[in-house]
C-alpha cells in the first residue's frame, strides 16, 4: 500500500522551528556582549566603592591605633569584600581626612559604611543575577558593620 501524500499545511517545518529554537536558547545561556559589559561595570563601581571604605578604615586605623582590636575584624571582611570584587590591592589615591576624636571617627567610618551599602543596594536591580547576589550579600554585611560601629564597645 502506497502512501498517498497530501497537501502540505503552510507555515514552518518542524526542523526549522527546533533549530530557531536552540539557536535562541543557546545565544541567550551564551550571555551577550552588553550584559558583560554591564556586569563589568557594575563590578568596577562596586570594587572602586569597596576600595575607598578599605582606604578609609586604613586611614582611621593608622589614626587610632587604640581602635585597632575593634576594628582589625571589620577591616579583613572589607579587604575580603574588595577582592571579590576584583578592586586593586592599593589605591593610588589619598587617604581619607580622619576626625581627632575616636567616637567621631567610628561615626565618621560607619557612615561610610552605609553609604557603600546603599550604592550596592541601589545597583541590585540592574545587576546580573550572580553579580546581585554578591551586592546583596556585601551590603547586608555593610549594614552589620554600621551597626557594630555604632555600637558602644
Amino acid at each position: 500500500m502506497a502512501f498517498t501524500t497530501t497537501a502540505r499545511a503552510r507555515g514552518p517545518r518542524r526542523r526549522a522551528l527546533l533549530t530557531g529554537t536552540a539557536a535562541l536558547l543557546l545565544t541567550g545561556c551564551a550571555g551577550g556582549g552588553d550584559d558583560d559589559r554591564a556586569d563589568g561595570r557594575a563590578r568596577a563601581e562596586a570594587a572602586r566603592n569597596a576600595a575607598a571604605l578599605l582606604a578609609r578604615y586604613d586611614a582611621t586605623l593608622a589614626a587610632h591605633a587604640g581602635l585597632a582590636p575593634r576594628l582589625r575584624p571589620l577591616r579583613a571582611e572589607t579587604a575580603r569584600h574588595a577582592r571579590a570584587f576584583g578592586a586593586a590591592p592599593s589605591s593610588p589615591a589619598p587617604p581619607p581626612a580622619v576626625p581627632d576624636d575616636p567616637d567621631e571617627a567610628l561615626a565618621a567610618l560607619a557612615a561610610a559604611e552605609r553609604r557603600t551599602a546603599d550604592g550596592h543596594t541601589a545597583a541590585l536591580a540592574a545587576a546580573p543575577p550572580e553579580l546581585a547576589r554578591l551586592l546583596a550579600s556585601v551590603a547586608a554585611a555593610g549594614a552589620a558593620h554600621a551597626y557594630l560601629l555604632g555600637a558602644d564597645a
